[in-house]
């Protein structure tokens, strides 16, 4: 029996290629009956999560069933832990029948449908059942009934066997947003010194023992995006674009999607341990939002904000009171506004609950380690590495100060500055029972979104930088073998690098095709001009070399040869392939008298180079992420759980396997 209906449930996932891909009625759910978690879900055994079931009724289109308008109110849902009898899901977690919710969605079949504004329509019935835990290792079956029981739909579910064994005090774990090894190949090009194809010194990520590769799929697509990718690193489960902290279910309410606890919420709950959130993006962003979350859409900015301090309601891991260190941009969602969440001041709401607000670098440097602290340093994403530290004027911007006044945010933290910080603060308060911390450079990816490679570059080098100064606090305060230490990405972007560019040729040349002649490649493209800061260091063989004593970012980030580098997928824009000393890019602009959605080279962007006719539809006007892998490095316990190829989720169980997260019994 269970190899024919592991038969059945593999022809079920091949058949979901079936259906269109630009749209999907609901990404997880092929047939008209949908369980969610659906197929193929893993679980921590002792992890919190919501069981949601759908039977679909569309009165049009190609899956219409003639007398089928209105969908099955009496339909069944079961659970059967391999070897054992399958029960109703109620008396299965001694749970109350939950009410049945009914709603109607529409959604475009394919791209003739959305250009005929002919939506198909569907009737859905549903029922959720919330807060449950699976805690026996093993297979699990969820069979849904529907249609007088002559349909049905199964989900083979799996709890993973992971033993309830700490190995790692501490965990912190730093996300380059959107880095690839491409990336990390040209930031260690032109920030540490080569001579003769030799580097001199190395990135502190490639001195880490282990390096593994995982895999960024969505649930539904093969391209994701940061909300969903940072699901599946935090909670061990992927999900749909956009959401965060949730399985995307048909329901018109974006905070009723079933949910699933995460890392933060898990050792908050279990080990009453310390959690730091630390971004260089406004804090409300997808990468920081989905520690605390749940909700189907990542744009929710001030509900996310109010995750941050209050989680969410009506489940067991509500213990959470806040993070004791929350550190990033988006002043707009705190200062009291359309902005913030029911317009109330968040700054105040954080202060009630004794966190220590500071909107500075000078006040956060200055501030007392043992209170819980709330930094918001900007409006919006804070000042790229770039700007703070090469053309600093770029920061005196009106409006940009985080509170709420038109001043500009002059005085802002980087990563490294807030990193050590939440770490002081962390050690301070949870010396015994250990910390997560999660640190984000977020501007690589947005940054390459916009085609702006010289900052994206900054950033992942200022994130190097970062993770050599957390090295030395960590050796200092006596915890490095204490802590697992892990760098990856959520995805990636098609960037690489290909030649060098003299520049001073390419201005000097009129029409575009003699521009292209200032592209060097092979052995035209020479070694990199790029200067690099206080390089000198001691040479080691190439299994020692030391970092240097510098600080390992180029002093002249102008050179005549300059890296003739891009995107796979790009709008139409103007490259000149020199750093923009302005501010960070806007290559792509909508021109007043057209559509709002056609986007046009950007007139006053690389005014020396040459168009170059993008990739993307005429709606797009910056880069998308890509399919690529992204590294896993990683040094400390449990290093042997991140070699080889695997899956983003795969993340998240090492991380919980190594903290001891997991729990085989329900609490007493």
């Amino acid at each position: 029996m269970q190899l024919t209906l592991k038969v059945a449930l593999a022809f079920g996932a091949f058949c979901t290629h079936c259906a269109a891909q630009t749209f999907q009625r609901l990404g997880t759910c092929p047939t008209l009956g949908c369980i969610i978690p659906p197929d193929q879900a893993d679980f921590l055994p002792g992890q919190r999560f919501d069981i949601r079931a759908e039977v679909h009724a569309p009165l049009n289109g190609s899956e219409a069933i003639r007398g089928y308008t209105t969908p099955d109110a009496n339909f069944t849902l079961t659970i059967e832990r391999e070897g054992g009898s399958p029960q109703p899901v109620t008396s299965f977690f001694s749970l109350p029948e939950p009410r049945l919710e009914t709603w109607n969605f529409t959604w475009y079949e394919d791209l003739f449908a959305q250009a005929a504004h002919t939506p198909s329509q569907v009737r859905v019935a549903s029922k959720a059942w919330r807060n449950v835990a699976l805690y026996e290792p093993g297979q699990y079956i969820a069979t849904l009934r529907y249609r007088n029981g002559s349909q049905t739909t199964l989900a083979n579910w799996t709890v993973r066997d992971i033993a309830p064994r700490q190995r790692a005090k501490n965990v912190i774990m730093f996300i380059g947003d959107g880095m690839t090894t491409n990336m990390i190949t040209a930031a260690r090009l032109i920030g540490h010194q080569q001579i003769n194809g030799k580097y001199q010194t190395r990135l502190a990520m490639d001195q880490f023992p282990m390096l593994g590769h995982q895999m960024t799929h969505s649930i539904d697509s093969f391209i994701t995006d940061s909300a969903n990718s940072a699901t599946a690193l935090y909670s061990g489960h992927k999900s749909t674009v956009n959401a965060l902290g949730v399985y995307a279910d048909s329901s018109p309410n974006k905070f009723d999607d079933p949910k699933i606890e995460s890392i933060a919420e898990l050792f908050h709950r279990l080990r009453g341990g310390g959690v730091g959130i630390v971004s260089t993006a406004f804090i409300a962003d997808a990468t920081p939002a989905a520690l605390t979350a749940h909700t189907r859409d990542r744009s929710q900015y001030g509900a996310v904000v109010d995750s941050f301090i209050h989680g969410i309601t009506n489940y067991t891991w509500t213990n959470w009171t806040g993070p004791d260190v929350l550190f990033g941009g988006g002043a707009e969602q705190f200062y009291p506004g359309s902005g913030s969440f029911q317009g109330k001041d968040y700054y105040e709401v954080f202060a009630q609950q004794n966190y220590t607000v500071v909107l500075n670098n000078t006040a956060l440097q200055a501030s007392d380690n043992s209170s819980r602290h709330l930094g918001i340093f900007s409006v919006s994403n804070m000042a790229k590495w770039l700007d703070r530290n090469v053309y600093p004027a770029n920061l005196n911007r009106s409006k940009t100060a985080p509170n709420g006044s038109n001043a500009s945010a002059t005085d802002q933290p980087g990563l490294k500055e807030m990193t050590i910080k939440a770490l002081d603060i962390l050690q301070t308060r949870h010396s015994e029972d250990g910390f997560f911390l999660m640190s984000e450079a977020a501007s690589i990816d947005k940054m390459m979104h916009v085609l702006d490679y010289d900052r994206a570059l900054g950033e992942l080098l200022e994130l190097d930088d970062t993770i050599k100064a957390t090295i030395a606090w960590l050796t200092e305060n006596g915890e490095l073998n204490n802590t697992l230490l892990l760098v990856t990405a959520d995805h990636g972007h098609g960037f690489d690098v290909m030649g060098s560019v003299d520049t001073q040729f390419l201005n000097a040349q009129d029409g575009a095709r003699d521009k292209r002649d200032a592209i060097g490649t092979y052995q035209n493209s020479g070694h990199s001009q790029y200067v690099v800061a206080n390089s000198s260091a001691r040479v080691g063989s190439d299994q020692n070399l030391v970092y240097g004593p510098g600080v390992n970012f180029p002093t002249n980030w102008d050179p005549r040869y300059t890296l003739y580098s891009g995107l796979a997928a790009f709008p139409d824009h103007r490259e000149d392939y020199r750093v923009n000393k302005n501010g960070p890019r806007v290559p792509a602009i909508n021109i007043t008298g057209f559509d709002d959605d056609d986007f046009y080279v950007n007139y006053v962007d690389a005014v020396t180079g040459f168009i170059v006719n993008g990739t993307l539809p005429v709606s797009a006007d910056q880069g998308v992420h890509s399919l690529t892998d992204v590294p896993v490095f990683t040094r400390g316990p449990c290093t042997d759980l991140f070699s080889g190829v695997f899956n983003s989720i795969d993340v998240f169980y090492g991380m919980a396997e190594c903290l001891g997260l997991s729990r085989t019994s329900p609490p007493s």
